[in-house]
């Protein structure tokens, strides 16, 4: 019941999802002199994409009413704040130095407007669902008595160029005229003329293609080169691993578990050695069995969301010009899922032999959302103090805060009831003893952390590539489009983290370590600790942000999106694990 419920509720997010597509690139057709409006969205420095403030927060241009687009919720979230322009482009209309407004910039502006150029501020705009880009000023050295002084300009003058096929816009251009400028070196008063010239040019280009110019850099031949190279490199490392683990098993495993199984060979052996003889406390139940049993509910829910959000955009529901429709699924799939997570940790949560269910179902939905929460709320605060636009407004915190309590939450106690009359078992080949045995002294490689370095370093080591390419997309100005191969990816990720964490589990039951449950679990979500570290050296040495904000935003969420991955593969690496003790121990006879 509980899965049949997720997937109705997943189905009408994809097409909601699809019908917000739709309606982004709708196929409107205009007539000459219609009024299409121009929207600017925000401002802010070029290398800080967090630090972007509303476009009216410099002292531009602005009609006598200004008319403010409404936003849907993933708009909202990612920081979209459309309001109108006083640049008119009407349909087929050309315009030649066309006067937007003219004004007296005081003081206190001309310093506002040099800051601005100062930190390489840019704007955004968009026309028709087609973004635009253009930068605000520019600075230049100018050689003055033996030495050299920064004049520091502003652009005033904006250039349009448009290309339409019938009645259908299929291209927008905007450029800056680098002769058309305003000093702003000096602390003092300046009368400025903000003008604009639109052009208007035909094109064969069709209106559903006209998107991909959008595209062009992720369809570069090296661009896609460079990607199916690390593919074909991280296929190469998941074969070599599977040949060794296969290789393994049949010299070593297999040769243990006919040894084992023998009845003649164990009544001559006076003493059983390695993992057979913890058969009595493999399934021993792990510390802790309430949190293990959520953070495997909250990993299993969150690969789901992964494996949906990647379909989704696999089928293209994520285009450049459906703003925001990446964090509406993002927000309506997890709250979605929370059935599942519900479902698995308690339904692992009475195998364990708990009984206390719901504080169970409360351990997980703390889990993750936890975290998050903190994370939000504190950079949000922080948001609201630069006064930026990833300030969220009440009323969609409200929103989030009504998604939350009468979506997430039911569902989530929804499945915590189904997993709760589920009646499943833990299914243990071998019956469990009252005293645990000790596990013997062990070598110091053969501890955690070692482990946990060990196991991280190879299912890194295959996506640090497409890693680079998410965090430029997240956290700079390019555009990822290349769903098919981040699928390629990540199961190839999922298929490594298994071999990994299953070998690991092998050597630590041959050691005669019987507390592999954590342990499997921290393997798996290693991963996620290297991707962190790896974020540390992207923020320092591949990326140009700076400040406390951007420094904040980008750690702050990708501490969150870090600890999600290592839930997600812990889950990933327990399963596989558990599968495997099972195996092994049902393939031998236990006393």
């Amino acid at each position: 019941m509980a899965e049949c419920s997720a997937i109705c509720l997943v189905a009408f997010l994809i097409m909601f999802c699809a019908s917000q597509v739709r309606s982004a690139g709708s196929n409107h057709q205009y007539k000459a002199g219609d009024t299409i409006p121009l929207y600017a969205n925000k401002a802010g420095p070029f290398h800080n994409p967090s630090e972007t403030y509303a476009y009216n927060d410099l002292p531009y241009c602005s009609p006598d009413q200004v008319e403010q687009k409404k936003e849907s919720l993933g708009e909202v979230l990612n920081g979209y704040r459309l309001v109108s322009t006083a640049y008119k482009l009407d349909f087929l209309v050309e315009k030649e130095s066309e006067v937007a407004c003219k004004k007296k910039l005081t003081k206190e502006e001309v310093s506002q407007f040099r800051a601005a150029v100062v930190r390489d501020y840019y704007f955004q705009m968009y026309y028709d669902n087609l973004p635009i880009w253009a930068f605000i000023g520019k600075v230049e050295d100018k050689h003055y008595d033996g030495g050299i002084v920064e004049q520091y300009h502003l652009y005033t003058h904006l250039e349009f160029e448009i290309l339409y096929n019938k009645g259908h816009v299929i291209e927008i251009t905007l450029r800056t005229d680098p002769n058309s400028v305003v000093d702003l070196t000096e602390d003092e008063e300046v009368d400025v003329e903000f003008t604009y010239t639109v052009r208007w040019k035909e094109t064969d280009n069709l209106f559903e293609k006209r998107i991909d110019k959008y595209l062009w850099s992720s369809t570069l031949p090296h661009y896609r080169r460079v990607h199916w190279f690390a593919v074909m490199n991280s296929c190469l490392t998941v074969l070599i691993v599977l040949g060794c683990l296969l290789t393994f098993y049949v010299r070593v495993l297999e040769k243990d578990i006919n040894k084992y199984a023998s009845d003649e060979e164990l009544f001559d052996n006076q003493e059983e050695r390695g993992w057979k003889s913890i058969h009595g406390d493999v399934f021993r139940y792990p510390k802790h069995k309430s949190l293990f049993a959520a953070a495997i509910g909250s990993g299993t829910q969150l690969f789901v969301l992964s494996i949906f959000i990647i379909m989704l955009g696999v089928v293209g529901v994520f285009q450049p010009y459906s703003r925001g429709t990446l964090f509406t699924a993002l927000v309506f799939v997890y709250a979605i899922t929370s059935v599942i997570a519900g479902y698995t940790a308690v339904s692992l949560y009475y195998q364990l032999e708990g009984t206390n269910w719901v504080r169970n179902i409360l351990l997980t939905g703390c889990v993750f959302g936890g975290p998050l929460l903190l994370a939000f709320c504190f950079l949000n605060f922080v948001a609201i103090t630069y006064r930026v636009n990833a300030a969220l407004p009440l009323g969609t915190i409200l929103l989030l805060l009504s998604i939350w309590l009468f979506g997430a939450s039911p569902l989530l106690l929804f499945g915590g009831i189904a997993g709760r009359n589920s009646g499943s078992d833990l299914q243990a080949p071998c019956r469990t003893t009252k005293c645990p045995r000790e596990i013997p002294t062990l070598r110091w490689y053969r501890g955690t952390l070692p482990q946990m370095a060990v196991a991280g370093i190879l299912p890194f080591g295959v996506i640090y590539v497409e890693t680079y390419y998410l965090l430029a997309s997240i956290w700079g100005h390019r555009i990822y489009t290349i769903y098919g191969i981040l699928l390629i990816v990540f199961i190839i990720l999922v298929i490594i983290t298994v071999f990994v964490t299953v070998a690991l589990t092998y050597f630590q039951l041959a050691a005669e370590d019987h507390e592999w449950w954590w342990r499997s679990f921290f393997c798996g979500g290693s991963t996620g600790l290297f991707i962190y570290g790896y974020c540390l050296y992207y923020y320092y040495r591949r990326s140009d942000m700076s400040g406390f904000l951007q420094t904040s935003f980008f750690f702050g969420y990708m501490g969150c999106i870090c600890y999600g991955i290592f839930l997600m593969l812990g889950t990933i690496g327990f399963r596989a694990s558990l599968l495997f003790v099972r195996h092994i121990y049902g393939s031998i006879k236990c006393e």
